[in-house]
C-alpha cells in the first residue's frame, strides 16, 4: 500500500501533468470534465475516505485535506465532484446498517455509483430544520416529494443522501427528519443546471421529487428520525474539505503572484523587490500556513473521533476567507493582466467566494465558534 506522502505526490504529478493543462479551457467553457473525471476514478478519490474493506482508500482527513488541498491549488471544481461523493459515503460509512454499508459502499468507492448530498432547499440552507421535502411512509416503502437546489453532481450523479421531513409535525424539528438513499428513476430527476460565476465545470442543480419511491431498506440507519444528527456529522468533514480548498486557493495564489513578481519588473528591477508587494507576499503566506495548521488540527480530531465542530468551524472561516483574500491581493499583483482569461488568478477570483459560504457561512461559522468557546468554558 502507498504511503500518505506517496499518494499526495502521486496527486501533485498528475495535478501538473493532467489539470492544469485543461483547467482553462473546461472553466470558461462550463463543461464537465468528464475525461477528468475518468482519471480520478482510476486513481482512487471516489473512495478516498472510504475504508478499505469497501474498496476504499482509507484516507484520514488529514491526508484527504492535504490531497485537496494539491488539487484546489491547481483547479478547485475537481474538489467538488468527488468531495460531495463522498460526504453521501461517509454519511453511509458512519451510520448506516451493515447491509447498506456491504451494498452500496463498494460502488461509491469504485464511482460506478456517483452522486452527493441533497440538503439545502430553495428556503432553506444554514436553517436546515426549515426543510420541506417529506417521506411518507407507503408499506415497505416510502413516497418522497419536494425540491432540492444548489446540489453538487446534481446532473451527472446517480444517487444522493437526501434529507427530509418523515415527520413534519415534531418538536424539536429535527426529530422528525430522516436520510435516505436515492438513485433517479421515476420521480426524481434533475430540473435544471444552475448558471454560476465561478465554480464551473462542475454541475450544480435543481432535484425535484414528485411521489418517488424509496424503499424502506434505503432509510440511513434503518430508524427514522436521525436524519439532522446524520447530515451534521457529514458537514464536520465537509467544513474542513471547503477549508482545504480555501487553502489551496490562496496556495495557488501565492504561488503564481510570487513568480510574477519575479518576472514582472518595473522601474528597473522585478516587482517582488518593490516593498509594496514584499508586504502583500508576506501576507499571503502567512495566511496559506496559519490556515494548514488550523486545517491540521480540526483534521486529527475528526480523525480520533472527538468532537470537532470548534476546530473544523475556525479553519473553515480562516481559511475560505484567506483563499478569498489571497485571490484579491494575486489579482493587484498581476496589475491589468489579472483581468486576463490567459492567466489563472481570475479563476481563483471567481472561485474563492464560494468557499465563504458553502457548507455553513462563515457568519454561522463565527455563531458556532463563540458558542463552543461559551460552551468549553463555563464560569
Amino acid at each position: 500500500m502507498s504511503s500518505d506522502n506517496e499518494i499526495i505526490d502521486s496527486i501533485e504529478r498528475w495535478c501538473e501533468r493532467e489539470l492544469r493543462p485543461v483547467a482553462k479551457k473546461f472553466d470558461h467553457a462550463d463543461e464537465y470534465p468528464e475525461t477528468i473525471v475518468e482519471q480520478m476514478k482510476e486513481l482512487g478519490l471516489f473512495g478516498a475516505t472510504i475504508d478499505p474493506e469497501y474498496g476504499g482508500l482509507g484516507l484520514s482527513a488529514a491526508t484527504y485535506a492535504r490531497l485537496v488541498m494539491t488539487i484546489a491549488s491547481v483547479w478547485m471544481a475537481p474538489v467538488g465532484i468527488f468531495n460531495s461523493h463522498l460526504i453521501m459515503a461517509a454519511c453511509v460509512q458512519r451510520h448506516g446498517t451493515s447491509e447498506q454499508k456491504r451494498r452500496w459502499l463498494p460502488k461509491f468507492a469504485s464511482g460506478d455509483i456517483r452522486g452527493g448530498i441533497g440538503l439545502t432547499e430553495p428556503n432553506a440552507g444554514t436553517d436546515l430544520q426549515s426543510i420541506r421535502t417529506t417521506a411518507r411512509r407507503d408499506g415497505d416503502s416510502y413516497l418522497i416529494n419536494g425540491t432540492k437546489t444548489w446540489i453538487t453532481n446534481g446532473v451527472y450523479g446517480s444517487c444522493f443522501g437526501v434529507l427530509v421531513k418523515t415527520d413534519p409535525d415534531a418538536q424539536p424539528r429535527h426529530k422528525g427528519m430522516s436520510m435516505f438513499l436515492c438513485e433517479k428513476g421515476a420521480g426524481f430527476k434533475a430540473s435544471k443546471k444552475i448558471r454560476k460565476l465561478g465554480y464551473k465545470s462542475i454541475d450544480s442543480a435543481e432535484l425535484v421529487f414528485e411521489d418517488h419511491r424509496v424503499p424502506a431498506d434505503q432509510l440511513i440507519g434503518g430508524i427514522e428520525g436521525r436524519g439532522f444528527q446524520q447530515a451534521v456529522g457529514g458537514l464536520e468533514l465537509g467544513r474542513i474539505n471547503v477549508a482545504a480548498r480555501g487553502a489551496g486557493i490562496a496556495a495557488g495564489a501565492l504561488r503564481d503572484a510570487l513568480r510574477y513578481a519575479q518576472e514582472r519588473q518595473t522601474f528597473g528591477k522585478p516587482i517582488a523587490q518593490h516593498q509594496a508587494i514584499q508586504l502583500k507576499l508576506a501576507d499571503m503566506a502567512t495566511r496559506v500556513e496559519a490556515s494548514r495548521l488550523l486545517i491540521e488540527q480540526a483534521a486529527r480530531k475528526y480523525d480520533t473521533g472527538e468532537r470537532c465542530d470548534l476546530e473544523s468551524s475556525m479553519a473553515k472561516l480562516f481559511a475560505s476567507e484567506a483563499g478569498v483574500e489571497n485571490s484579491l491581493e494575486a489579482m493587484r499583483i498581476f496589475g491589468g493582466y489579472s483581468y486576463s482569461t490567459d492567466f489563472d488568478v481570475e479563476r481563483y477570483y471567481r472561485d474563492a467566494p464560494l468557499m465563504c459560504i458553502g457548507e455553513g457561512t462563515n457568519e454561522m461559522q463565527r455563531i458556532i465558534i463563540a458558542r463552543q468557546l461559551i460552551e468549553r468554558n463555563p464560569l
